[in-house]
Order: structure tokens, then sequence, then C-alpha cells
């Protein structure tokens, strides 16, 4: 089963991009981020004709995540992150697929900080904790996949000192990000790549492509139900380098 988290970026304008890297790929699951698209938007029809079911939560201009199945209906099992009624952002979905839960997670970015946008992105990630554990305790097996927002460590984002003063790699989110890991998730990627340098993320800006600047930010977690199922793991970089491309690039997992 092969399950992927993807950052589209606008899912209309990357469209054409998406479906061919379905077609090519083969994901039976994939979480996609920044849908930028209301509801109504979503390209529901073409997505089904590319043989997937999936379920969704569009924001209008902003945010927005989904989860598509492969031959499949993704059972809806959650639309948002619970801890707080009044966060209308579209950033969190769940959905049951062949019998695991997977997620579509789209962190708060948190820049400028300090502010409240990082406050917000704190208080984000230690709601997504507390939701998390649930799962740990009922030793359920579960993807949390998706664009974290977070460089966890030095070795995600590529030699500089340029991103100093950026959310994505501050103690205080690195920090949040490792105390969710440490309730017993497994860092797919990390845990089969080992100390290599692995990006997901590469901004449009400052030649940063070509230059293979870029940082990890997008993760798939494996609850300890699933860690001996974990066969592969990694990231079709070449996506990112095709006309029109998102700036992230897919990640995955292959559980057998």
């Amino acid at each position: 089963m092969k399950i992927a988290t993807f950052n589209i970026n606008n899912i209309n304008r990357r469209l054409p991009n998406l479906l061919a890297w379905m077609r090519t790929a083969k994901p039976d699951v994939v979480a996609l981020q920044e849908l930028k698209a209301s509801d109504g938007e979503f390209p529901a029809a073409a997505i089904e004709k590319a043989g997937y079911g999936a379920v969704w939560r569009g924001q209008k201009t902003w945010n927005g995540v989904a989860i598509l199945a492969r031959n499949a209906e993704p059972i809806l099992t959650r639309d948002s992150l619970p801890g707080k009624p009044g966060d209308l952002e579209a950033r969190y979905i769940e959905a049951a697929v062949c019998g695991i839960i997977v997620t579509s997670i789209y962190l708060p970015n948190g820049n400028p900080q300090p502010g409240p946008k990082f406050d917000y992105k704190l208080d984000w990630l230690a709601r997504l904790k507390r939701h998390a554990k649930t799962f740990i305790k009922q030793d359920l097996p579960v993807v949390l996949a998706g664009d974290y927002n977070v460089a966890p460590d030095t070795i995600d984002i590529y030699p500089t000192r340029s991103w100093d003063k950026d959310a994505l790699i501050q103690p205080k989110s690195r920090a949040a990000f490792a105390s969710l890991v440490e309730q017993g998730w497994c860092d797919a990627i990390r845990e089969l790549h080992g100390d290599k340098r692995v990006y997901t993320f590469w901004d449009y800006k400052r030649n940063r492509w070509p230059r293979d600047a870029g940082l990890r930010l997008d993760h798939l977690l494996l609850s300890p139900a699933l860690v001996s199922r974990l066969a592969k793991a990694g990231v079709d970089k070449q996506v990112r380098g095709e006309d029109g491309a998102s700036d992230h690039a897919p990640a995955w997992v292959v559980l057998k």
C-alpha cells in the first residue's frame, strides 16, 4: 500500500501535474494540502475519472486539504482538528482507507515570528499532539501525513543562515514536532534514509530549485501499529522540476 502526501499549491492550477504524477506513481492514498479552492471548486469529476475517490475540505483562496484513494472511497472520520471550535481554517482532514486511518495536515506556517501567527502555529501543534495521543492509546494503524511546515533538524534544510529567523526552523517549532514524534510515531523518511539529506520543498525564489536548496517539510509519521509494515519511503523529487510545478514534491511510504 503506497501512501503519499503532496502540497499541491492550488489544485486546479496544478491539476495536470497531479494527474500525470498519479498515473505514473500509482499511489493508493494521497493526502493533499493547500488546495486553494472552495468545496465547490474541487475538481471531483477529474479525480474520479482518474480512478480515485475523494474527501475534502476546501477553503476559498487559501488552505484546503483532501484525501484521495485509488479504486476506493475514503471514509471521512474528521474534517477539522479538535480542541478549538472557533478555528475555521481548513487545515486537517482524516479518513479511513483499507483499514488504515490517514490524515492530511496543513500546519500553519507561523511567519512572521514572534507574533500571533507563530503562537497559532505552536497552539495548533499542541492540539495535534493531543489528538495524536488518542491514536497511540488505542494502538490504531495511523499515518499522520501532511505538510507540517517544520524542518525538524539541521539536516532537513540546506546549509544556510538565510532562514535563521523563519518559523519553519525555530527551536520551539522543532521541539514541538519532536515532542509529537516522541509519543511513539515513526518518521518514515528519516527512519529509512538515516542521515541522508532529503528535501520535499524548494522555494520559487532565489534559484533554490536549480541549486537544490531545499527543506524537508512534508512528513509521514507512522503509528507503532504500522512500523513493522514499513518497506519503502521516498520523495518523487523530479515532480518539482516539471513545468507549472508546485514548490513541493510528493513524499511517500510503501507499507507491506
